[in-house]
């Protein structure tokens, strides 16, 4: 596959409006980005961990501080606790506060 259409896939995969979390995932806002593919987040109870990016969203999803992310726990971590599933982008927001799992 070449790099334009594996950034053209991530992207469509990105932009679908409908975000169904499952059970483990939990949503988590950016604090800041460490190097090497981590980024510092915080859960709405106030827990701060360090979660990766995986390779499929490096270089084509940027992300910034104050993005929220959907992320999917990693139990054998001790300081990478999580790795990002999803950026969600503000129509991700929307529909997930419509569905009222926000």
């Amino acid at each position: 596959m070449s790099r334009a259409t594996k950034r053209k896939h991530v992207v469509q995969e990105l932009l679908q409006d409908r975000v169904e979390p499952q059970a483990a995932q939990r949503v988590v806002r950016v604090l800041g980005t460490p190097g090497n593919n981590l980024h510092e987040v915080e859960t709405a109870e106030g827990t701060r961990f360090l979660a990766s990016m995986p390779p499929r969203f490096r270089r084509h999803i940027w992300i910034k501080r104050g993005d929220f992310l959907l992320v999917d726990p990693i139990e054998e971590g001790s300081k990478v606790k999580a790795e990002i599933s999803l950026v969600l982008l503000p129509p991700h927001v929307r529909s997930l506060q419509l569905q009222g799992l926000w």
